[in-house]
């Protein structure tokens, strides 16, 4: 393959590429609509032949998250992808990781619920994502793409923000964006990494005895409760840290915006049709899309909503992200929310015509 090349694709067969392209060393998951085509792509591609990437249909969802578990405790670059219902199956192993500090890439591309639910798109999974879906004080680095180009780009960046700060990491699409073509640039290719290199990368790994060192040891075991206390402020510490260096955002039309929607994924892309129609019926309409979910763009939305008109929550589920919004704002601006259930996507027009009815 080229250094580049451009394709056109759907936001799935996009992960797929970038995750072979970005040096990935495994890839463990289970088949579930509408993200079945991470892995069947990556069965296409057969990396396996090309850059040794491993890639293994596992028994199930609780499987894949515990093989990208041992993975990353090695220190590979390792990755899982699923649908709502299969995420919600693999919370206990996230919380492992993060309380043990493993790094890894999880990819969420959502359908409605609860339960089964459907098979179409919904934002409903904010909560689960942003609040750490698993038992105790923990939190996942949250990518939320609204291209299939942020679908490729975003897999190089989760695992450097994951490595970084050996912390879990997760891409949070939906279906719309899992299923959309787009027109999209692929990352160059680069090689995984050689044992000697994740050896000096990643210090803390259990690749066994060296000639300097014991073996580590991985977990998130401490029966002490005051050493298990400094672990946890620990990791509050770091939290702390990523959520004053990593909150990332876009915006659009504010200067002379009087009204903000403030939208994040697909619901956005559908905002910004939204924005237009708006500002050809006169209203000043600007838009503020998270990028992080977490950690989330706080401080920037804060200054965003001083002095506006009101504040409009878009989102594909009942009222999730608004609650963030709220906390930005602190109650000095209106915020109202507007969303679509049961995997219906809501058009541009209802948009608009939810500004009027509530602004």
């Amino acid at each position: 393959m080229a250094d580049r090349e451009i394709r056109l694709m759907k936001g799935n067969e996009a992960i797929a590429n970038a995750a072979v392209r970005c040096g990935v060393d495994g890839y463990f998951g289970y088949p579930i609509t509408p993200q079945s085509e991470i892995i069947e792509t990556l069965a296409q591609l057969k990396p396996w032949e090309t850059t040794g990437m491993v890639v293994l249909q596992a028994e199930s969802e609780i499987a894949s998250i515990n093989m990208v578990y041992g993975g990353g405790g090695a220190g590979k670059r390792v990755m899982t992808s699923s649908s709502s219902p299969g995420v919600a199956l693999m919370q206990e192993g996230i919380s492992y990781m993060a309380g043990a500090e493993i790094p890894g890439l999880i990819v969420n591309v959502q359908r409605g619920g609860p339960g089964l639910g459907t098979i179409q798109p919904s934002q409903g999974d904010y909560y689960q994502a942003t609040r750490g879906g698993g038992n105790g004080d923990y939190n996942v680095i949250v990518l939320a793409p609204n291209s299939v180009q942020e679908m490729a780009d975003f897999v190089d960046l989760a695992f450097t923000l994951a490595f970084k700060y050996r912390n879990p990491a997760m891409i949070l699409s939906d279906g719309v964006i899992g299923q959309m073509m787009e027109k999209v640039v692929l990352p160059p290719m680069k090689p995984r990494r050689t044992d000697e290199e994740i050896r000096k990368e990643c210090p803390w790994a259990s690749i066994g005895r060296t000639k300097d060192r014991q073996p580590n040891i991985i977990t998130s075991l401490e029966l002490k409760p005051e050493v298990m206390e400094q672990r946890n402020l620990a990791l509050q510490r770091k939290y702390e840290e990523i959520q004053k260096a990593e909150v990332r955002y876009d915006s659009q039309r504010l200067e002379d915006a009087e009204l903000v929607i403030v939208s994040f994924g697909s619901a956005s892309r559908i905002a910004e049709k939204a924005i237009e129609l708006a500002r050809e019926d006169g209203l000043k309409v600007g838009l503020f899309r998270p990028i992080t979910l977490w950690p989330f763009p706080l401080t920037q939305l804060q200054e965003v909503a001083k002095g506006k008109k009101g504040i409009l929550v878009v989102e594909i589920n009942a009222g999730q992200m608004i609650d963030d919004v709220r906390l930005a704002v602190n109650g000095k601006e209106q915020v109202e929310h507007f969303g679509r259930l049961g995997g219906i996507v809501p058009e541009p027009e209802e948009i608009v015509k939810a500004l009027k009815e509530k602004f």
